[in-house]
């Protein structure tokens, strides 16, 4: 009698817990890869519309500021496979949602594979697109399709100078908190991608090509360089080589 007692609490129990459980489940965490971050996905925080896709400058601003992560590409330096193309996903941010300088930081420790490449080779592809955020899904477009844009950057990756370290952490630790945690013993630093190439996908015909000036000097509202940055000019030539 006791044991059917238990089994009829359980079941009880089971029933009333299940729909919780199964919106902890399928829920997505508030902000990629946890809560608290400076994502435009948070509820307060919508993302706005795509601007004109004829701004080929500014969708690709657009781009790198609402995305947080990359692909980035660098020749490798690896046994077996030297010389050859190598990409990895690295966490970015251009600033906070809305308020993006253009310039994508990086925060790398020695240890990453990328990171050896770069340190012999500096230059790299850096590619970003709308399929990491609720854009291509809202309106159903593939994220190979050209109407999910996407947007590649190729430059070196240098390291950032000390004039520019405040920019890049803040920058950084807004959209990815978590990186305040990491080991001290990995030895991170802050780096960018000093841009010299910009190619927009965001329709059909094929890329479209916009030099570093057209793209730092698409600023807007939403699109506004943070202090000591000038539209137009990309820091650089007083930065170290990683």
């Amino acid at each position: 009698m006791a044991g059917c007692a238990c089994g009829f609490v359980r079941a009880v129990l089971a029933f009333l817990l299940a729909p919780a459980l199964v919106t902890l489940l399928v829920a997505p965490a508030r902000g990629r890869g946890g809560r608290g971050h400076g994502d435009w996905d948070a509820a307060e925080l919508l993302l706005p519309p795509l601007p004109p896709r004829e701004n080929a400058a500014l969708v690709a601003r657009f781009v790198t500021n609402v995305c947080d992560w990359g692909a980035l590409a660098t020749i490798s330096t690896q046994e077996g496979v030297r010389g050859r193309p190598f990409a990895d996903v690295l966490s970015l941010s251009d600033g906070p949602p809305g308020k993006g300088s253009g310039v994508p930081y990086f925060y790398l420790s020695p240890l990453q594979q990328s990171v050896g490449n770069l340190q012999e080779n500096p230059y790299a592809t850096l590619t970003m697109s709308l399929a990491e955020t609720n854009f291509c899904r809202k309106y159903g477009f593939d994220p190979q399709s050209p109407l999910c844009a996407h947007i590649i950057l190729s430059g070196t990756v240098i390291k950032v100078s000390e004039t520019e370290m405040d920019v890049a952490k803040n920058s950084l630790f807004i959209r990815h908190p978590e990186m305040k945690t990491w080991p001290s013993s990995h030895n991170w630093f802050f780096a960018k991608l000093n841009i010299t190439n910009i190619w927009v996908l965001d329709y059909f015909g094929g890329p479209k090509i916009v030099t570093p000036a057209e793209y730092y000097n698409a600023t807007s509202q939403r699109f506004c360089c943070p202090p000591g940055h000038i539209a137009g000019s990309w820091p650089g030539s007083n930065s170290s080589v990683i």
